[in-house]
């Protein structure tokens, strides 16, 4: 396509999720678009965050599923030796196919792409810095997706090989013997699933009382005894203040004065956004603690500069992003455009077996003291988890007593980030929980769990 000098200039300045979505839907309307990114496209999901864990998690689950397979009728498989640098080959080829894939949807919309840093300079004016030199881009409208990157403590003498972060995690030339996992979040959580899978002794810090400290407890329980059935150590209330190398291990130690020895340490202590020296105060645009607050509409205190993403400290998925950057491009360019419901936003933890949910949680229900209906199916009671030879888990699905609207649900179980996508739906659609129950589904399944708990 050729470019379209006539149309609203658009700067976006990173080109993840958010970045690359609004790019593409405003150049198909007829922006003209720049899209800058100092990395690669795709940003830090494509990196280091949703696709090269899943990889990740998908070879290790494999394996883990085939040394378990002898209740399945098969005779003990024996020891399968984990060749890393081929994990790290199959990781990349995915990385790079999809990454060639946004390439070529963003540049058949005549999107330039822009290898470089941007600094705003005014209202209106950006320079790029470059691997050739600079260059400076006027814009009408501009969008800040520049993402987060992994919070390194001060008390953790990060060195990338033996003291790392979950960017440092995919690049380890061996199954490390021992890995200390700080943090039992999301990301720790399914670290802790992959290193395990492959055979590592894991130690897992976790510093309240369960795993996934503001998750339902009912669901923490499930992946605490998947844990110990693998051989992970649980250390309960512990908080870590250190961590360094010492003869060759590394030493992890905690507030409450224990130790322990490993080879390696992965920190899974939360993120930073990547807001600095963007010249935002120069432009007068507000941050919090590095975060860009928006609006319903995901604009900035500068009503032409939008944001989104992590930068904004939103709900950091790859998904919100995405939309976000969807219907920031419809907004920019003059259509009406509903703001984005995050309370509807369907969520996944990828580790066997995988959690996922969405709208309404019963813990949240609970806490505000909300009446609702909550009726609870266990896989064990499903014939395709049983025929699968993975009854553990459960459904839940939470409706209104008067309405019986459906408000949300959770789903514990083989493939739950998949289902979750049915309660996703009737979330969204306001669907009552009689559509979900008299809905076919097909048998043997384990949507058939879902139209159970809707019955």
């Amino acid at each position: 396509m050729t470019s379209r000098d006539d149309g609203i200039r658009f700067l976006v300045v990173g080109g993840g999720p958010a970045g690359t979505a609004a790019a593409t839907i405003a150049a198909s309307l007829g922006a003209n678009v720049t899209l800058v990114e100092a990395s690669v496209l795709g940003g830090a999901a494509h990196l280091w965050d949703c696709i090269p864990s899943k990889s990740m998690v998908a070879s290790s689950m494999r394996l883990a599923n085939v040394r378990a397979s002898g209740h399945l009728g098969f005779a003990d498989p024996g020891e399968f030796e984990v060749n890393m640098a081929r994990l790290t080959e199959r990781r990349q080829a995915i990385t790079d196919r999809l990454v060639a894939g946004l390439t070529g949807m963003l540049e058949s919309q005549a999107v330039d792409l822009i290898a470089g840093r941007a600094r705003f300079t005014g209202a209106h004016t950006a320079d790029v810095v470059t691997e050739t030199g600079s260059r400076s881009i006027e814009f009408d409208v501009a969008l800040i997706s520049t993402g987060s990157r992994p919070w390194e403590p001060p008390w953790a003498e990060v060195d990338g090989e033996q003291i790392i972060t979950t960017r440092h995690a995919y690049h380890l030339g061996a199954v490390p013997e021992h890995v200390v996992v700080v943090g039992s979040g999301v990301t720790g959580v399914e670290f802790v699933h992959i290193f395990s899978s492959l055979g590592s002794q894991v130690t897992l810090l976790v510093s309240r009382h369960q795993v996934l400290p503001h998750r339902d407890p009912e669901v923490a329980a499930v992946l605490e005894e998947d844990f110990l059935e693998r051989g992970v150590r649980l250390m309960k209330g512990s908080r870590a203040d250190g961590a360094r190398r010492d003869d060759g291990e590394v030493v992890v130690t905690t507030e409450d004065g224990r130790s322990i020895r490993a080879s390696h340490v992965l920190l899974a202590v939360g993120s930073v956004p990547n807001s600095a020296d963007m010249g935002l105060d120069e432009i007068g645009i507000v941050t919090d603690r590095g975060h860009v607050p928006v609006d319903e509409y995901q604009r900035t205190n500068v009503p032409h500069i939008y944001a989104a993403g992590d930068v904004t400290g939103q709900l950091p998925l790859s998904s919100v992003a995405s939309m976000q950057g969807r219907k920031i491009a419809h907004h920019l360019m003059g259509r009406t455009v509903t703001p984005l419901d995050l309370g509807k936003a369907a969520q996944a933890i990828f580790t066997e077996p995988e959690i996922a949910s969405v709208g309404l949680e019963e813990v949240d229900a609970a806490a505000e003291g909300r009446k609702v209906r909550l009726t609870k199916v266990p896989f064990a009671a499903n014939p395709r988890s049983l025929i699968q030879g993975q009854p553990r888990g459960f459904v839940k699905v939470i409706s209104d007593p008067a309405t019986h609207v459906v408000l949300g649900g959770t789903i514990v179980g083989h493939h739950a980030s998949e289902l979750i996508g049915i309660l996703a739906l009737a979330v969204k659609a306001g669907l009552r929980t009689d559509v979900l129950a008299e809905t076919l589904m097909v048998h043997p399944s384990l949507a058939e769990s879902l139209s159970d708990a809707a019955d």
